[in-house]
């Protein structure tokens, strides 16, 4: 298992996950319920001085692996997006879309455009 970090750390990553799911909605991240819950349950989560606190480290398990879950599907919108529904392409753009350039012979012979 990979090493968490710091909880603020995740906070504050959580926090700028809400704000770019937000968009450009009139009202501010903090008046989203999400953002009042992540609160709460952080806070309510702190160290003590317990040796091993076991709830603040599910807490913040359960935190950085939602936070994963946000920045892929922000991710996966990215990309959705960039390379999805400009309907049928030619074969020079899907060429050009790999890296790729297609064969060109003098006289007509070959792919057409």
């Amino acid at each position: 298992m990979a090493a968490l970090g710091l909880p603020l750390r995740t906070f504050r990553s959580l926090l700028r996950e809400l704000r770019y799911a937000k968009g450009e909605a009139s009202r501010s991240y903090r008046d989203m319920a999400a953002y009042q819950y992540l609160k709460e349950a952080f806070r309510a989560h702190r160290v003590t001085s317990e040796k091993l606190c076991r709830a603040q480290h599910d807490l913040h398990f359960q935190a950085a692996t939602y936070n994963c879950l946000l920045h892929s599907v922000r991710k996966h919108l990215e990309l959705h997006q960039e390379y999805h529904g400009s309907g049928e392409r030619s074969l020079d753009e899907v060429a050009g879309l790999v890296g790729l350039k297609l064969p060109h012979q003098p006289g007509g012979k070959g792919w057409e455009s």
